[in-house]
């Protein structure tokens, strides 16, 4: 079994034969980067497990400006949860940053297990809980927090982000134009 569902599934009510079930019930996916993995209007039919890489959600603005809402790193799941669970187009997009390899869980495969799996029921309250959290703290911090405070966050929490992801994706992650987030890039290394 691959470390990586280890990692990603872990719970204590998980055993070992759950995590063999699940593992066998996904799919191998590599993909090159700028790959897009979910369209913003088609509903999502799977999620995916990071397993080597960098993806990132992002919208349009009202300008039809990129802005990306989120990155995923590995052994992280990769998912537009809105568009999954309750059956409605996807707002956001979802793209391969660098090429990614990835393991699918499609939802019809994924409904049966969470209803049969007391452990995966509880793995999913906890990773939906979690992901609550880092939402709310995000939009938190982009109230709070001044842009350099957030680079440095991100640098901290996740600086394989800052090394492979384009500079001006990260700028719109932050919510600052592309010159800011040189300048403070400048400040931080001076």
């Amino acid at each position: 079994m691959e470390e990586v569902f280890q990692k990603v599934y872990r719970h204590p009510l998980l055993t070992e034969a759950d995590l063999k079930t699940l593992a066998d019930a996904h799919e191998p996916v590599e993909v090159p980067k700028g790959t897009v993995l979910l369209r913003e209007g088609k509903i999502a039919n799977e999620y995916y497990i990071l397993q080597s890489g960098i993806a990132r959600a992002y919208v349009y603005d009202y300008n039809g400006n990129e802005i990306t809402t989120e990155f995923f790193s590995e052994n992280e799941v990769v998912i537009s949860t809105s568009s999954l669970f309750q059956r409605i187009p996807s707002q956001e997009n979802i793209q391969a940053v660098t090429d990614c390899i990835l393991w699918k869980l499609n939802f019809e495969v994924f409904q049966p297990l969470f209803h049969s799996m007391p452990g995966f029921r509880e793995w999913g309250r906890l990773w939906f809980t979690t992901q609550l959290f880092f939402i709310k703290q995000r939009s938190l911090d982009m109230i709070r927090e001044t842009a350099t405070a957030r680079y440095l966050k991100l640098l901290q929490e996740k600086p394989e982000i800052i090394q492979y992801v384009p500079l001006k994706q990260i700028a719109s992650y932050l919510g600052v134009t592309d010159t800011s987030l040189s300048r403070i890039r400048k400040e931080i290394s001076a």
